[in-house]
């Protein structure tokens, strides 16, 4: 997504002034040099405020995932940052007089104690902020999910080490040394290790 497109009306409008006071002046003037420099005037004007502002909006981006927030900005200079959603602690949502009335808004992600990220102007931020707030909660369960089954595994790995299979030896699996320090003789089917007396 992109900021709300309201914010190009102010450039739109000067090229469409730029435009049309360019065309009545240029070439109307006494002077070649005052036709030549209303004319680079204009095209300065137009690149400063009318086509860089429109630039700047396209190369400006947030990408949603399931799993972080991508930012993206610059033209000249490309930055990106990525905010995984472990990390975010609170989402806030402030909407202005003016962004009620376009149905836009300002949205900060706050992670620890750094400063919040700050996405400005994002159409229907509700809708943004609740799918947001709900790809938190599912990244939240999948990693206490993750969490609890290395837990187990690490759970079931312990009790195979520690108990001790019926002709002596150790559990399935488990790795045992010889007084030499190398693996014994007498190997079983299910992969365990005799230790010899």
């Amino acid at each position: 997504m992109r900021r709300q497109g309201r914010i190009l009306a102010l450039p739109v409008l000067l090229l469409i002034v730029l435009a049309a006071a360019a065309g009545y002046f240029v070439g109307a003037l006494p002077e070649t040099w005052m036709n030549w420099a209303a004319g680079l005037g204009a095209l300065a004007v137009a690149l400063l405020l009318g086509v860089g502002p429109i630039l700047g909006w396209l190369t400006n981006r947030v990408t949603i995932t399931s799993r972080r927030v991508i930012v993206r900005r610059g033209f000249f200079v490309h930055r990106r940052s990525e905010i995984p959603l472990s990390r975010v602690r609170e989402v806030r949502s402030r909407r202005g007089i003016g962004q009620r009335m376009f149905g836009a808004g300002d949205i900060e992600l706050l992670v620890g104690p750094d400063a919040p990220t700050l996405l400005r102007d994002v159409p229907t931020p509700g809708a943004i902020v609740d799918a947001l707030q709900e790809l938190i909660e599912q990244d939240y369960l999948r990693e206490g999910r993750a969490q609890q089954s290395a837990w187990a595994t690490q759970g079931q790995a312990q009790a195979q080490w520690q108990t001790p299979a019926p002709h002596g030896g150790f559990a399935p699996g488990a790795p045992s040394q010889g007084p030499s320090g190398q693996g014994a003789a007498g190997s079983s089917p299910y992969g365990d290790t005799t230790v010899l007396p």
